[in-house]
């Protein structure tokens, strides 16, 4: 009897394990926005084909921001809630903090209502490492079909996962310089301020690596620890801490594959788009799509013939748009020369119309009586033709001497 905690892939046993993810990525100013369409789902389509936009409704936003992040960071600093003093015009000022857990821990504990109670948890966290003051914005996806499980259960199963965006905020001490009139105030605290710096929200932290030695490490490397130990105690269990310094651990195998293969789905998408239609042939199409779709994962066979005959026919399609587009050319250019033409014979013709308009009847007549004589001359010339020239009498031979001697 198979072990139901074990994945067969291949010729290989790999236990079935469920593993949490917290990392953080970091933005600045001018790139958060195309991550804020992502999250917020301000998009009508994603480059991520497994969005599924009828879906959307189902994510759960635990702290909704009403503006853009930029604004609400704009108000922030205005209101002296927050402080970008000394920072660079590119200053990496936004943290997205991404929970995640595979999706089979999720559908093995209940689905969707399951999830919810666990990133909304997952957000108490974050206010509590972060400060809620300083989260702009909290949402649990719940629209990214995750199609191998779907395969699997025999129905529409979604990847859930939590993106809060938040601000690096510290407390920095503004102390009083040398220039202050008071020298008894100098060095001593002048003011408090919350500044928004990454490098000093998540300073490293000494820590002994697998060989004995220390090392420093980010502290938000660490995250991964804390976060599995408040899950823990907040009940949730079923799942084990992923492993530190990796994100392909943080997903169980089957998973793992999963992405992998989306990523190489991304990268030959990118190639299609840029390849020259009128240089693609019908094998490497049949190539590209073997390479992308290994059938295990994202597609069924019948759907990869659907696709290699639907491309090959959009190649015969391309080659007679290329025929008509030549043949609309071609016909293009004997309009425009006709066109020519007319114009021509309208500017030698401009003179006449002009004395027709002026006065018809003597025209008519003028055109009547050439008209006239030119009938009359080729009726001549017809008698002409027709009259037969008399014969040539031919002279007759002169008699040489020789014929007189005879």
């Amino acid at each position: 009897m198979r072990n139901k905690n074990v994945y067969m892939i291949g010729d290989d046993k790999i236990a079935k394990q469920n593993y949490s993810v917290a990392r953080v990525v970091t933005h600045n100013r001018d790139d958060i926005s195309k991550f804020e369409r992502h999250i917020e789902r301000k998009n009508d389509n994603y480059a991520n084909m497994n969005v599924d936009l009828s879906q959307s409704h189902r994510n759960i936003q635990f702290k909704k921001c009403d503006c853009t992040y930029n604004d609400k960071l704009n108000e922030m600093v205005e209101s002296k809630q927050v402080s970008l003093r000394g920072l660079k015009a590119d200053a990496k000022v936004y943290d997205e903090m991404i929970f995640d857990v595979n999706t089979e821990y999720f559908e093995s504990h209940g689905g969707y209502e399951f999830a919810k109670k666990f990133y909304e948890q997952a957000f108490h966290f974050a206010e509590k490492e972060m400060g809620s003051e300083y989260i702009l914005s909290a949402v649990m996806h719940a629209d990214e079909i995750n199609l191998a499980a779907s395969d699997k259960y025999g129905y529409p199963v979604y990847h859930y996962h939590l993106h809060i965006v938040t601000l690096p905020v510290v407390q920095k001490e503004i102390k009083w310089s040398k220039r202050c009139k008071d020298k008894a105030l100098v060095g001593t605290v002048k003011e408090v301020v919350n500044q928004v710096s990454h490098s000093k929200k998540w300073k490293s932290e000494p820590m002994v690596d697998e060989n004995g030695k220390t090392v420093l490490v980010p502290s938000y490397s660490l995250l991964q620890d804390k976060f599995f130990e408040y899950m823990q105690n907040a009940g949730f269990t079923d799942f084990v801490r992923g492993e530190r310094g990796s994100t392909r651990e943080n997903l169980s195998v089957l998973d793992y594959k999963i992405s992998k293969d989306e990523e190489r789905l991304k990268d030959i998408q990118k190639k299609i788009e840029i390849i020259e239609p009128a240089q693609i042939e019908y094998k490497k199409i049949d190539d590209i799509g073997k390479r992308t779709f290994t059938g295990k994962v994202q597609m069924s066979s019948d759907d990869y013939d659907k696709l290699t005959s639907l491309a090959k026919e959009a190649i015969s399609s391309r080659a007679d748009d290329q025929y008509y587009k030549d043949l609309v050319n071609s016909m293009q250019r004997q309009i425009d020369d006709l066109q020519y033409k007319l114009n021509r014979l309208k500017q030698l013709c401009k003179p006449y119309i002009e004395a027709i308009r002026i006065a018809p009847e003597k025209v008519k007549k003028f055109i009547d009586d050439i008209l006239v004589k030119a009938r009359e001359k080729a009726k001549v010339e017809k008698v002409k033709e027709e009259v037969p020239y008399p014969p040539i009498r031919k002279k007759p031979k002169k008699k040489s001497r020789e014929d007189f001697e005879r």
